[in-house]
């Protein structure tokens, strides 16, 4: 395990930071604009700026992002860790803003530009589950040196994994709670919770398109978990029966099983991953840990399109 303590390089005066979250003011260039300089520049990078900031800076709040990380431990393996939280976050949100554009654009019955943006947020999910490789450098005990220090914070507590969990379908009541005294955070927690997910749209989207959808899974608490019925089955069945790149309902059923498989596997690497780090051991937030973890392994959003294989004849 690190014995050494790390020295961490200074790169930004927090006290200099613009701490407001609101977007700094930015001008705009064209692609005239843009040739002027160029030839102003004899086509190198411009290095003079009369503000304080450069636009870089300005756009992202970069200065503002940097100065976000804040180790309670002189352990080594911390900084790795409290990062890689952090980049998780931010691909929770993109994924979650992907999720909830693809949901809306389903509503409108605008089938291909929301395979457009399926297709993008498949690609987030394998960036999140790839961010298990970094994680993965942290040793046992080098996470036991800093793990006191977690509190009572947990994974679970991530209210952005929640929005992604809820638009994907998997809603749960007790989990949503947790953000209950949180007046910021609450209100778009709670309305996640009780809006129709992405595959209720989809469901929707099959009955508009004439397939029989029960009316139990079309109208229903959306609050509840969902519960896979027999009709959803056979119109996906139905769909398969024309495996055609032509056929967008196809394609959309097959990008949907796709997200769910490396959801899956995201899940199944943070399983695996806890395992080797803390063993048996019970979770910072409450849970049994890695015993909390294995039953979400087995979870799939959209359950119909996994049974649906087993009917299809070789």
């Amino acid at each position: 395990m690190p014995t050494f303590k790390p020295q961490i390089p200074m790169v930004v005066d927090p006290a200099g930071v613009d701490a407001s979250n609101a977007a700094r003011p930015m001008g705009r260039t064209t692609d005239t604009s843009r040739a002027e300089m160029a030839d102003e520049t004899g086509g190198v990078p411009r290095i003079d700026f009369s503000d304080i900031s450069n636009p870089y800076i300005d756009y992202q709040s970069i200065d503002l992002l940097l100065t976000l990380q804040h180790p309670r431990s002189d352990a080594y393996d911390e900084m790795c860790f409290f990062i890689m939280g952090q980049v998780k976050e931010l691909l929770f949100k993109s994924l979650h803003f992907e999720l909830h554009n693809a949901r809306h654009l389903v509503r409108e019955d605008q089938l291909d530009d929301a395979l457009f943006i399926a297709d993008r947020a498949l690609q987030i999910t394998k960036f999140l589950t790839n961010a298990w490789d970094v994680v993965a450098t942290v040793s046992a005990e080098g996470f036991n040196q800093f793990r006191n220090h977690l509190d009572e914070a947990s994974g679970q507590l991530s209210f952005m994994f929640r929005h992604v969990e809820f638009i994907l379908g998997n809603k749960d009541r007790r989990l949503a709670s947790a953000h209950r005294n949180v007046p910021h955070v609450w209100p778009y927690v709670e309305e996640a919770l009780e809006s129709p997910s992405l595959y209720d749209e989809v469901l929707r989207l099959l009955a508009r398109q004439g397939f029989e959808i029960a009316p139990e899974a079309l109208e229903r608490d959306w609050a509840d978990q969902y519960v896979a019925h027999e009709s959803v089955e056979q119109a996906w069945f139905e769909i398969i029966g024309d495996a055609s790149t032509g056929n967008g309902l196809y394609r959309l059923g097959e990008v949907l099983v796709a997200l769910d498989d490396q959801m899956a596997q995201y899940r199944w690497r943070h399983f695996v991953l806890v395992s080797r780090i803390i063993g048996y051991k019970p979770g910072t937030g409450g849970s049994a840990g890695v015993e909390w973890l294995r039953h979400t392994t087995d979870f799939r959003y959209f359950p119909e399109l996994w049974s649906v294989r087993t009917r299809l004849e070789t």
